[in-house]
């Protein structure tokens, strides 16, 4: 739809340093815009050349976060829908890729006249497109722009240029820029230094940039005389110069920038009159997130355990669980190799519950599939995700069923291959945005443990995959006790596995972390918390118990 009155834009970059975390300062002032009735959304300009991360290893990016229209995108934009309980879609994520991409398409078509197509204006016009898209399908009051990458950066620069442009074009009462720097602390001097941010400020002067605000982290507060000299060698009022402290969760930064009354002068800079911000729910959430009655220590295991991002939705999805449950999750991270070497008892003896994480390729599947025998056997409850899936379906077939070779196709043909590759993958040559993406539809059975935890039939959920369950041993898995629960609506998809005589063995298909929410956790998440907790009480009931009657046999031999 086209908005008939003036949307407003705030643009975030960063300097001194990457990962000060302008997605969650972005997510933040989003959070606090919306609470006070506007309609928000953010956007992320990454200034890497690929297309979009799908085909970019873990180490090298992190989580690939898939939205519900297909795109695989930046992390950050999950941390937009977690705080702003908003679907993002593809228009969400711009890359330096994509950019090129349509502008060298163009100028192959013949658009642009015969003229040289350069940077400057056939890049940043482009780029000043994409600032004001999202402005073009929904009514949206604000709209908050991240800019990846540090100032100083060579390849951020396009994006920058195209900002001044861009803010210049819709005038300083419409858009304004926050920059957002490190204030560190140097122990030796025992001082808070200012310099790093001067120069951040001052490259951004270079290029005919005056930010109107500065977010300051630091892991001790600001006195004013800081902020004043802050904004004295980078023209700013010292009132702008905010300070974004160390906290002890992300879920806790709208409530330290509300305090600074963050949100009110950027209100207040786009001469906008909002209601007061409304932010109870997300107050008594986080009250639950930082205050739990229980604690419970569940393992995540993956390939890429030594790398935490890449299980950013998971990590965060367990954090909403642990808050609707009143419960600390620990996870405990194992490494599905380290399975492989030495066992799974070693790791998973003393856990409460268990995940195995997504992901693609042969290295540390058999651990995985361990992995999952163990719990099964033990009675640990259990989430699968996506690989998790095919790995459990593929334990229960050796190992319940007696198919002793049953395997995935991703990892080798075998006369037995449970796991196979889906019908519309096996004549795709491509790799980048080839896969099964993006939210589908899923029924779920009446009386299952699926449709308990949803308390409904059909649902959506989002998928990221080439490989399904193979319908030929669909019968035989069957018969042996594994239950579908969840089908695609024609039931030629298996979307989610359980077991009826376990206390908690769940496995989907898709990807239940991409949909959880600070305020709305995932329900196939607070369910392994719930069961994980009353499998821990349980165990330390007969430990009790178990310790009562030693003493008793103790006592009545003395």
């Amino acid at each position: 739809m086209s908005s008939t009155k003036q949307t407003k834009y705030v643009f975030i970059t960063g300097g001194v340093v990457s990962s000060l975390g302008k997605g969650i300062a972005a997510s933040s002032l989003g959070m606090l815009l919306q609470s006070r009735g506007l309609n928000v959304t953010i956007q992320k300009f990454d200034p890497y050349i690929n297309v979009d991360p799908g085909t970019m290893s873990p180490y090298q990016h992190g989580e690939v976060y898939v939205t519900e229209d297909g795109a695989e995108t930046d992390l950050d934009l999950g941390h937009y829908e977690r705080f702003l309980s908003k679907d993002m879609s593809r228009d969400n994520n711009t890359t330096t890729g994509q950019i090129y991409n349509h502008v060298i398409q163009k100028e192959r078509r013949g658009d642009y006249l015969g003229a040289t197509v350069q940077v400057i204006p056939h890049i940043t016009d482009e780029i000043k497109r994409r600032y004001a898209r999202l402005a073009t399908q929904d009514d949206y009051d604000v709209i908050i722009t991240e800019i990846g990458g540090t100032v100083g950066d060579i390849e951020s620069l396009p994006f920058l240029e195209a900002m001044r442009q861009f803010v210049l074009n819709v005038g300083k009462r419409n858009a304004i820029i926050i920059h957002l720097t490190l204030v560190p602390f140097i122990p030796s001097a025992g001082e808070l230094k200012t310099k790093p941010t001067q120069h951040s400020v001052k490259m951004l002067l270079e290029l005919g940039i005056q930010p109107d605000m500065l977010l300051c982290r630091a892991d001790r507060p600001l006195p004013r005389s800081i902020k004043e000299k802050i904004g004295l060698f980078c023209n700013i009022q010292p009132d702008l110069v905010i300070e974004a402290l160390d906290v002890e969760t992300i879920y806790e930064v709208p409530l330290e920038y509300r305090k600074e009354e963050f949100d009110k002068k950027v209100v207040n800079l786009l001469h906008m009159r909002p209601k007061d911000a409304e932010i109870d729910r997300w107050t008594r959430m986080l009250k639950r997130i930082k205050e739990p009655k229980y604690e419970v220590h569940i393992g995540l295991c993956g390939k890429y355990a030594e790398y935490h991002d890449a299980y950013k939705s998971i990590i965060e999805s367990f954090i909403h669980a642990g808050g609707e449950n009143n419960a600390r999750v620990k996870l405990d991270w194992v490494h599905s190799e380290d399975i492989e070497k030495h066992g799974a008892a070693r790791y998973l003896k003393d856990l409460d519950g268990l995940l195995v994480a997504p992901g693609f390729g042969e290295r540390g599947i058999e651990g995985k599939i361990k992995a999952v025998q163990y719990v099964r056997e033990h009675g640990i409850p259990f989430l699968g995700i996506c690989l998790g899936l095919q790995c459990a379906v593929i334990e229960f077939a050796r190992n319940v069923c007696g198919i002793a070779d049953a395997n995935s196709t991703e990892f080798g043909e075998t006369p037995n291959n449970v796991i196979d590759l889906m019908l519309e993958q096996k004549s795709i040559q491509t790799m980048g945005g080839t896969m099964r993406l993006g939210g589908f539809p899923c029924v779920l059975k009446r009386g299952t443990k699926a449709y308990e935890a949803y308390g409904k039939k059909a649902i959506t959920e989002r998928h990221r995959h080439r490989y399904e369950v193979n319908n030929a041993y669909r019968e035989i898995l069957e018969a042996k006790g594994l239950v579908f629960s969840g089908t695609s609506p024609d039931e030629s998809l298996m979307e989610v596995i359980e077991l009826p005589d376990h206390p908690w063995f769940v496995a989907a298909q898709f990807h239940p972390e991409l949909k959880s929410r600070m305020v709305e956790p995932h329900p196939l998440f607070t369910h392994l918390v719930k069961h994980a907790l009353q499998y821990r009480q349980a165990r330390e009931q007969a430990a009790a118990q178990t310790a009562a009657e030693a003493a008793t046999e103790q006592a009545e031999g003395n």
